[in-house]
């Protein structure tokens, strides 16, 4: 009797155990559904159908959710970086994509020929395009004959194909890159300004020069056409008025060269003997030299003074300079041109006469040492 209450004991334990494992097994399954496998058939279809000519691909639409997404295409450039009318043009470098096709994404350089080459469609024209016109030549070939609605990004990562020389008096002559409409004082800007008075300063002009010339060009006050192809422009005008018009927009293959200030000299008997630079002046005169080099000294001759000048054949010649007069506004403040030399002489009498007031003194001195 007892064996048999064991029995029933056990059996009851065991069924309890079997139902509360079906319980537990059932709850864990109702919590795991599967979530449906991603439709990718449209696009594997799209992408195994591109091996195929003659045959359309079609490619699945873009849902509205991650059209939005930034990571979908590169970002485009910004307005300061190109302007919306660059030409392409040979040796720039562009990243050329097409949306869920990455098979067909590359980054190509354009040949001297200006063509690119690309899957499927082999060398294409792009030299004298726009990125804009570019990527709708492209959506129409592809769709022509491989995709159905492709959608294709035209992005410029190097810029080598319109290139202006800075050369002169500037922080950083060089080769800079147009990558839209640029004026000069922008151009000057990019070259780190003009070149300071530590170094070689710039003077009052600067020249654009143009292989093609300058068209119809209406030339104001302030810039001269000295050739068809080149252009002068005083600085100071440019910089520091209202005229818009000196400010003209630089082309492509254009070189501006800012030209160095001028120098006149000082040497002879004066206090500071040397060079000082004109900068944006046309000129300096005599009054003005000497007082850059500090007046003249004691032992100087100043009605034997003159200024050498040579012209423009190389011929050296003097013109003589009366500093006395000049001084007492007797005779005219003659004016100074680039690389004159103002020389002030030696009196022979007052250095004598000096040398023998020193030896006296020294005599002098001497003797009332030797006294004490």
């Amino acid at each position: 009797m007892r064996v048999r209450w064991a029995v029933f004991q056990l059996g009851v334990i065991l069924s309890a155990g079997v139902l509360m494992a079906a319980m537990t097994v059932r709850g864990r399954a109702q919590q795991q559904k599967p979530e449906p496998p991603p439709d990718d058939a449209a696009t594997d279809n799209a992408l195994e159908k591109l091996d195929a000519p003659g045959q359309a691909a079609e490619l699945p639409e873009m849902p509205a959710e991650e059209a939005t997404k930034p990571d979908t295409a590169p970002a485009p450039h910004g307005p300061d970086k190109l302007g919306p009318n660059y030409i392409i043009g040979p040796e720039d470098v562009l990243d050329v994509d097409v949306f869920n096709v990455p098979e067909l994404r590359k980054t190509v350089r354009v040949s001297n020929d200006g063509t690119i080459p690309l899957s499927l469609l082999g060398r294409v024209k792009a030299a004298g395009l726009t990125t804009e016109q570019l990527r709708d030549e492209l959506e129409e070939k592809y769709g022509e004959t491989y995709l159905q609605n492709p959608q294709v990004s035209v992005y410029i990562t190097e810029f080598h194909a319109q290139p202006v020389s800075v050369i002169g008096a500037v922080e950083r002559p060089g080769l800079y890159q147009l990558t839209g409409p640029r004026t000069l004082i922008e151009i000057l800007s990019m070259a780190g300004g003009l070149a300071k008075r530590t170094s070689a300063p710039a003077g009052k002009t600067l020249y654009v020069t143009r292989k093609e010339g300058f068209g119809d060009l209406s030339v104001a006050e302030g810039m001269q056409l000295v050739a068809p192809q080149k252009l002068e422009i005083n600085i100071s005008r440019l910089l520091y008025s209202h005229e818009d018009v000196l400010n003209i927009e630089i082309q492509p293959r254009d070189t501006i060269s800012v030209t160095k200030a001028d120098v006149i000299y000082v040497v002879g008997d004066v206090r500071k003997p040397g060079g000082f630079v004109l900068e944006d002046r046309e000129n300096l005169t005599v009054l003005q030299a000497l007082a850059m080099a500090e007046g003249v000294l004691n032992t100087a001759s100043k009605s034997q003074a003159r200024i050498i000048r040579k012209t423009a054949e190389g011929a050296r010649t003097e013109i003589p300079v009366d500093l006395k007069k000049v001084l007492a506004g007797k005779s005219p403040d003659e004016v100074m041109a680039a690389n004159d030399i103002l020389f002030v002489p030696n009196s022979a009498a007052k250095s004598a006469l000096k040398r023998g007031a020193e030896a006296a003194i020294g005599t002098v001195s001497g003797i009332l040492i030797y006294r004490r």
